[in-house]
């Protein structure tokens, strides 16, 4: 142990965080910096230039309409577009109409009632940070939510109007969401 070169630790430059390229501004060397946001590439000549850029450029796509399509809120096109939850398509009268197509709808006959308000039904969802959930269209009137995909069969038990499929390590079994109730069968 004791003929371990300590010059390695001691270094202070990766070799990957080299950038061989000069900066726009002011013709000094680009480098890759870090930050709690990431990485991104800036200017070693910092406090007198401030150049920066992205690590990794990102794409953006353009704004693609699709021909033959109507808004059926505004009757304008309807457009491919890029956004920050990714692509959707959405109507190209932006601004004073904001009608957006879900790019999982189902049709009328497979939409379960909302077993709470009974007037709206349940939808898929997903959260700000990525997880699944289902929930009532009813929204903010009606807060019923599920996290377990939902299935359209009265509880034999209790009689709630929904049971919900759930994974376990017997595998999969359908059971009732009301907590009260312990009602489970396998699939």
């Amino acid at each position: 142990m004791t003929k371990i070169d300590q010059q390695l630790f001691t270094t202070h430059e990766h070799a990957l965080e080299k950038e061989f390229e000069l900066c726009p501004k002011c013709g000094c060397e680009l480098s890759v910096k870090h930050s709690k946001h990431g990485g991104f590439i800036g200017c070693n000549n910092y406090p007198s230039c401030d150049y920066t850029r992205p690590l990794v450029q990102h794409e953006s796509i353009e704004t693609q309409i699709i021909e033959g399509s109507i808004c059926p809120d505004c009757g304008n096109e309807l457009a491919v577009k890029s956004g920050r939850f990714g692509i959707f398509i959405g109507c190209t009268n932006y601004p004073e109409c904001s009608h957006i197509e879900k790019h999982d709808q189902a049709d009328s006959q497979d939409e379960i009632p909302c077993p709470k308000c009974k007037k709206g039904h349940i939808e898929h969802r997903t959260s700000r940070f990525g997880k699944s959930f289902y929930a009532c269209s009813a929204y903010p009137k009606c807060k019923f939510l599920v996290n377990y995909p939902p299935r359209a069969e009265a509880c034999p038990e209790c009689g709630f109007g929904i049971l919900v499929e759930r994974k376990g390590a017997a595998g999969m079994r359908l059971e009732c969401p009301e907590k009260t109730c312990k009602y489970k069968r396998p699939v």
